[in-house]
């Protein structure tokens, strides 16, 4: 049995996590502020004898007792409407968080993975994007709060690798979706499908010919679980490499609920990226790993989700 801490863990993904090293019979210590994160998604943990939720702010101190195995840092704003909202916060927690993650692993000598994401690629000049590409980020722009510090997040923990010794894993985290998603997240699921199920119009930005690709949450917290044991210290893509135009994304949630929504479009924000798909061949033959579920799949049973918030909330 392992014990882990994972400070976000009340988040979207965090919740996940902390669920899964759960069901593998590690202790968890879930350490979230709840500035983004919610006691909602870990309700049904506290029950569970092996684990903690502290409701701190990792960017001042992490005080844990006892012996640590691994640390998953996953603290961050993570939406537009999150790091535009709180652009100082999304700042610190990718520096001076980050910072206490690494010197609470290097306390305990602990493994740490570190949540990175795939907007350290910007707007990618390249395509697919491979780990070895340095991105385009325009660190000015309204998304560069998020961007440079998730790349400064990058920066200090291989620091604490090469000075300090420290076991570093880096997942660079492509677009995901699934239940325990906030409604007012921003990103393009919780919108779609919050319009559809309501009949309100459904906003494409541009023309939705900008491409993503959707991984589910179980597929990335598998990702994550083997990068975490792995001996990986390089950046690992986690993503779902099938790629899809945002119009077409957002007519496939329109027919998959039910919905008379009318699709509408709007000015493209500032340095959206145009295209992003991961290229997960370091992923497959360091790892093992890749997505399993279906988008369809997937996508049910986030609707269902997001139905019967919506459902409670009336």
């Amino acid at each position: 049995m392992a014990r882990v801490v994972i400070t976000g863990g009340a988040g979207f993904i965090g919740s996940h996590l902390s669920e899964r090293f759960l069901a593998q019979g590690h202790e968890v210590i879930a350490v979230d502020n709840l500035l983004t994160g919610d006691r909602d998604n870990i309700a049904h943990l506290f029950e569970n004898s092996r684990f903690t939720f502290l409701e701190q702010d990792i960017t001042n101190y992490i005080y844990v007792s006892g012996p640590l195995d691994a640390i998953l840092h996953f603290a961050s704003p993570a939406s537009p409407v999150d790091y535009l909202e709180l652009p100082i916060q999304t700042l610190k927690v990718g520096s001076l968080g980050t910072h206490k993650a690494l010197g609470l692993a290097k306390e305990k000598n602990a493994r740490i993975l570190v949540a990175s994401t795939s907007e350290v690629y910007g707007d990618p000049q390249i395509h697919p994007q491979t780990e070895d590409y340095w991105g385009n980020v325009n660190p000015i722009g309204p998304r560069g709060v998020y961007d440079e510090a998730k790349r400064f997040l990058e920066a200090m923990t291989m620091a604490y690798h090469t000075h300090h010794g420290v076991q570093t894993r880096i997942a660079r985290i492509f677009n995901t979706y699934g239940p325990r998603m906030r409604m007012r997240d921003g990103r393009v699921v919780p919108n779609f499908i919050c319009q559809a199920l309501r009949g309100e119009d459904m906003t494409v930005y541009g023309d939705g010919s900008q491409t993503r690709s959707f991984c589910f949450v179980s597929d990335l917290v598998e990702g994550l679980t083997r990068l975490l044991w792995s001996d990986e210290t390089q950046p690992v893509n986690l993503g779902n490499p099938a790629e899809m135009t945002i119009e077409r994304f957002a007519e496939r949630i329109k027919a998959l609920s039910k919905s008379g929504s009318k699709i509408v479009y709007r000015e493209l924000p500032v340095d959206d990226p145009k295209v992003r798909q991961p290229d997960i061949s370091k992923a497959k033959r360091v790892l093992g790993w890749e997505p399993e579920v279906e988008l369809d799949q997937g996508l049910e049973s986030t609707i269902a989700y997001f139905a019967s918030k919506l459902e409670a909330a009336a």
